[in-house]
């Protein structure tokens, strides 16, 4: 009998239900390091090209030399798109509805496209973390469900046969203990993940903040050089 009892042997025990709970738990998994994998390589790579962006801009000798840059070969970045709408506004390219927002003054018109050029990245990074924190939240429960389930599997066993032996009720136990083995196993990186790109996050925007107060001062102020 020890022989048989094995993932593949509990996982067979399973009916509808208990089937149809681990595929719920699959999806999430499979959702939750997709999204773990593409938003690592996606955050190291911003900041990579953030990093080699902001080295060329306190580099610039001014302001239109930054902007001939940045019309050249930079790389898209949060930092550079900000700094490009913050040129923008400095060297006076509106139209329409932008143009009367720049007439009810300079000062007021650059916080607003900065302040929208922020809110616009804080849009972007937060791209996965509901689903995260919802596979986070949610999987224990789902696998909870599954382990009542088994529980009520073993049950019925015992109750049928008079007896509670192991060969009765190893299967519905073990589908059980595996309910919650997975529910675990599909949570716990979700909720480290989300814990760690949500910091991330934060640091980010606040950097991001940083610099636009920086561009806000150079291009209010009128400072041309860099």
């Amino acid at each position: 009998m020890e022989s048989n009892l094995g993932f593949a042997h509990f996982i067979s025990q399973c009916d509808a239900v208990g089937k149809g709970v681990l595929l719920v738990l699959l999806l999430l998994s499979v959702t939750s390091w997709y999204l773990i994998v593409t938003k690592a390589i996606d955050n190291y790579s911003a900041k990579k090209r953030a990093d080699e962006f902001l080295r060329q801009f306190w580099e610039a000798a001014s302001l239109q030399d930054m902007q001939q840059t940045l019309g050249s070969s930079v790389d898209s970045n949060a930092f550079a798109d900000l700094a490009k709408q913050a040129l923008g506004v400095q060297s006076g390219n509106q139209h329409g509805a932008e143009k009367l927002l720049a007439a009810g003054g300079l000062s007021e018109y650059l916080t607003r496209v900065l302040r929208n050029g922020i809110d616009q990245e804080s849009t972007q990074v937060e791209y996965g973390l509901t689903v995260l924190a919802s596979a986070g939240s949610a999987a224990p429960f789902v696998g909870l469900f599954g382990t009542v389930w088994g529980i009520y599997h073993a049950l019925l066993q015992i109750g049928m046969s008079g007896q509670g032996t192991l060969d009765k009720v190893a299967g519905p136990v073990g589908e059980a203990l595996i309910m919650t083995a997975v529910g675990l196993a599909v949570a716990i990186p979700a909720v480290l993940a989300y814990n760690s790109f949500t910091r991330r996050n934060r640091l980010w925007l606040a950097r991001l903040d940083n610099f636009a107060h920086d561009l806000y001062a150079l291009i209010a102020a009128g400072d041309k050089k860099v």
